[in-house]
């Protein structure tokens, strides 16, 4: 016999809607296992998750828990645990009462016992000593773990939590999805966990389900699902931004291309089938500086950004210590191109001869840069893959349209099936 939650070709409809929200979908979660849906808005997860937990009618298929049907059993006997994205704490309750009312009667009753657990929850969501503390007086982030004290309180047997995070910034949301994970390990919860996030998702679950239009396209370990996404649109919501057809041994290629197989062929990261895709995120290329002539420039104030520049093409790292940049000049006839200096210290742009590259003389051209969560990134134009967003030292910075030599990074190349 299954143990642990198991869902059985289950749908659901909503009265007029022109499709089933959630249609045909099989899930299992063993118990003592996180499982996250992860998916686009409207993409039933959140339609499936309250069919679990029981507040929405199946149109076909059931919903069991140790193989045992619970399909007719009311909300309240399932016995699973719900949080949602508010926490919908009670505001005429203190902390330690909003705890305390997921309880079970018996132990609610008994005093010494009620204090106990209500102490042993808040220790262990981060909250000691808060019992007497007004719900007005929280942050959201601590709204949210009075809510998950108050849901693990009566020790159900699945958590169901729809989107408990997305009402946080996201520094808030990363710390509190690792609290949450830790939280769920040390009490051997059971969990389905819905996101849109797939940070979020990764951090939390054992493993994901993918979800689009009603149906489950894959469901695999975070390292997995990354490495090996299943088709083009889990690829795609997971965040891979281009696509690059695996060329056979005698066809012709760009150089980026050529880069890119030899690089995850070299690595054993992905399957290259002839036929086959690459798929590439953030990172598949590196930006190639030249360490031999990395020398501060002379202060120099700095140009004006160009005119044809958008804004987001303005948001460029300023750096106030000097650095060298490579810019790559192409094509036929001698000559060289220079980038322009940024920041107020100046950042030199060396000059490469023509012909110049990153490995297997792969070139990008740049779009835009921009500084993300402490790094750097280069939107580049590649021949033979596209535009993508390349990874740069921090403090790097040239203007758009300048040439620059890249190398290619398998850690972030998947390989699809044709």
């Amino acid at each position: 016999m299954s143990d642990g939650l198991q869902v059985a070709d289950v749908v659901v409809r909503y009265a007029g809607a022109p499709a089933p929200a959630v249609d045909g979908v099989d899930l299992t979660v063993p118990t003592g296992e996180v499982v996250a849906l992860l998916g686009p808005s409207g993409c039933g997860k959140s339609s499936l998750l309250r069919a679990v937990a029981g507040l929405e009618p199946l149109a076909a298929g059931d919903v069991a828990w140790d193989g045992v049907s619970v399909a007719d059993v009311p909300v309240h006997r399932r016995g699973f645990g719900l949080l949602f994205q508010d926490g919908q704490l009670f505001a005429h309750h203190d902390v330690a009462g909003n705890v305390a009312y997921g309880l079970p009667t018996a132990v609610r009753r008994d005093r010494a016992a009620r204090d106990a657990r209500v102490a042993e929850l808040l220790d262990l969501v981060g909250l000691p000593g808060t019992q007497r503390r007004d719900v007005a007086t929280l942050s959201g982030g601590e709204r949210q773990r009075v809510a998950l004290a108050r849901a693990l309180a009566p020790r159900p047997r699945l958590l169901l939590l729809d989107e408990p995070l997305s009402a946080l910034d996201r520094a808030l949301r990363e710390r509190l999805a690792l609290d949450l994970r830790d939280v769920l390990q040390a009490t051997g919860t059971t969990a389905l966990f819905v996101t849109h996030d797939q940070d979020e998702a990764f951090a939390v679950a054992d493993r994901v389900a993918v979800m689009d239009a009603g149906r489950l396209l894959q469901v695999a370990a975070p390292a997995a699902l990354w490495a090996r996404p299943a088709s083009r649109r889990v690829a795609q919501f997971l965040g891979y931004e281009a696509f690059v057809d695996v060329p056979g041994p005698d066809d012709a290629a760009p150089a980026a291309v050529r880069a890119l197989v030899g690089a995850v062929r070299g690595a054993g990261v992905a399957l290259l089938p002839t036929g086959g895709v690459l798929a590439l995120a953030a990172g598949a290329f590196v930006v190639v500086p030249d360490p031999a002539v990395a020398t501060p420039a002379p202060d120099a104030p700095a140009p004006a950004t160009p005119a044809a520049a958008t804004p987001a093409e303005r948001n460029v790292a300023h750096g106030s210590a000097g650095a060298t940049v490579s810019g790559v000049s192409v094509g036929g006839g001698p000559g060289v191109e220079r980038g322009v200096v940024h920041g107020s210290g100046g950042l030199t742009v060396s000059e490469v001869p023509v012909g110049g590259g990153g490995a297997g003389g792969v070139v990008g051209v740049v779009v835009v840069l921009r500084s993300r969560r402490g790094r750097t990134e280069v939107v580049v134009d590649v021949e033979g893959v596209g535009r993508v967003s390349a990874l740069a030292p921090a403090g790097w910075t040239c203007a758009p349209g300048r040439r620059v030599p890249l190398r290619a990074d398998a850690a972030a190349v998947a390989g699809l099936p044709g």
